[in-house]
């Protein structure tokens, strides 16, 4: 390898990675989309599902995965960076496909000859309740396989962007391959109702088994580029001498010999003896539950609130609509910290943090959802738009802390550890919103919050909740870490 790299014209095999990160980031949110888009058109009525029961599930996957990020970093650690992401997508898509077989085993569970049949069981009878409560586990195991492989997309993909960008460039690199939650929630919408129909009218199953079949598929197509693109830096021949010293250009990270190997990480229970590892705990703890809570009830709230099917043409526009505003925001959230850096000559993570602050601002948009949706069901996804926007810039902030703070070879660790407080936080308010929902549309004029009554007074809660959630995690992390201190092996 050359050692004059002056002169040298720098590759930029580095932003080959993000692609890879965002395409696997898109079918990690797809998979996830593919039962919120489908359980209250199309699976719900087959299996006589209630707000509750989908507030179970979504739960019940939530804190599976936040179980499984606890130790999927120190797994990603463990494995590296390429083998340890390619078990993880190749176990989600496996949990992701064999939702399909929910159903089938549903029915035969039960002893029904068909879907229709058990469609045709009077509600609220004893066996629409059994019937439910069948399928209810069968998509909890489905959903425990999902959770168990997409926990580890995030330690990885951290893990790749702290080894291919310097501290100034993490934030914009994070904010490119993490739109990739925006944009699978985008291309959801567009496509799985739409796939669901199609299959549902030609009587292929209820239609929301190719769904899953189809983008779960995805995941398995993803593995074999990734098998032959990636390698570590210092490794790849993609990678030539000027684009290598610039990706280790960090004064405090000594640029790696030639073939060396990374440090032995930080050991797991020490990591909670730091409080840069709190921080980042108390930052995904605080908002984590709010980005999962919008991504799995949006399309039940704009068909219970204003009667729009996903499977609509009203209904795929309004959710395309909120993810597309997500996705444009959240790319500037990114920039903005190498703008504090390049331009003002702030300390990354000082920059960080302001522009943390900034987007802390953005979810009290939530508190007029609900408010505006009087009007028109457009304002409602143009503020949860703007919500969701907040929530994306914030996030690729706050994973980029974990590289400005801890050495390479932790990241992945401590960022299993935060995706665990999230997962937490998204099952208290994925199973809250449910029981609330349920709670709330049975109480109806008898119960009330700001003027709303029944079911529309229970999003109002949620809306508000989710609306100040980041300025006190902003606060706590703050208060934690107040000045910058990088943690060393």
């Amino acid at each position: 390898m050359k050692k004059d790299t002056g002169k040298e014209l720098m590759t930029n095999w580095r932003w080959w990675m993000v692609v890879l990160l965002f395409v696997a980031t898109t079918v990690n949110y797809m998979d996830r989309q593919v039962l919120s888009l489908t359980w209250k058109d199309f699976i719900a009525p087959e299996f006589h599902w209630t707000d509750n029961d989908y507030g179970t599930i979504t739960a019940f996957f939530s804190i599976i995965y936040a179980i499984c990020m606890l130790f999927a970093g120190k797994f990603v650690d463990w494995m590296g960076t390429k083998k340890g992401y390619l078990w993880a997508i190749g176990v989600w898509s496996f949990g992701a496909v064999i939702h399909a077989a929910c159903g089938w085993a549903t029915m035969h569970i039960e002893g029904y000859e068909s879907v229709e049949a058990m469609a045709a069981v009077e509600a609220g009878s004893a066996a629409a309740l059994g019937i439910a409560s069948v399928s209810v586990w069968l998509f909890l195991a489905a959903r425990a396989i999902l959770a168990l492989g997409e926990a580890g997309n995030f330690p990885a993909a951290i893990k790749t962007t702290a080894e291919y960008f310097p501290k100034k460039d993490r934030a914009f690199a994070t904010s490119i391959f993490n739109a990739g939650a925006s944009v699978g929630a985008l291309i959801a919408p567009a496509t799985i109702p739409l796939l669901a129909q199609f299959f549902k009218d030609r009587g292929i199953g209820g239609g929301w088994e190719m769904a899953f079949i189809i983008i779960g598929a995805l995941g398995f197509i993803w593995m074999g580029f990734w098998v032959f693109m990636y390698e570590k830096p210092h490794k790849s021949k993609h990678v030539n001498a000027a684009e290598l010293a610039y990706i280790q250009q960090d004064e405090d990270e000594p640029a790696a010999a030639e073939g060396a190997e990374e440090k032995s990480s930080i050991p797991f229970l020490k990591c909670f003896t730091y409080r840069q590892t709190w921080s980042f705990i108390a930052g995904k703890f605080f908002t984590d539950g709010v980005w999962w809570f919008y991504l799995f009830w949006a399309p039940a709230y704009f068909s219970d609130q204003f009667g729009y099917k996903s499977s609509s043409g009203m209904g795929m526009a309004l959710i395309v609509t909120l993810y597309a505003i997500v996705t444009v925001i959240s790319i500037f959230g990114g920039y903005l910290p190498k703008y504090f850096v390049e331009k003002k000559n702030m300390h990354p993570y000082s920059g960080r943090m302001l522009a943390m602050l900034i987007f802390a601002f953005f979810p009290l948009f939530a508190l007029f959802a609900q408010p505006m949706g009087q009007f028109s069901a457009w304002w409602p996804a143009i503020i949860i738009g703007l919500a969701g926007a907040g929530h994306q810039a914030w996030s690729a902030n706050l994973f980029s802390t974990v590289g400005d703070m801890f050495p390479k070879s932790a990241i992945a660790t401590i960022t299993g550890i935060g995706g665990m407080a999230g997962g937490v936080s998204s099952f208290l308010i994925n199973k809250g919103a449910g029981m609330l929902f349920t709670y709330s549309e049975n109480a109806g004029a008898a119960f009330s919050f700001l003027g709303f009554e029944g079911k529309e007074a229970g999003y109002m809660i949620v809306f508000c909740i989710c609306a100040v959630a980041y300025l006190i995690a902003w606060a706590v992390m703050k208060a934690l870490v107040p000045r910058y201190k990088k943690i060393e092996e």
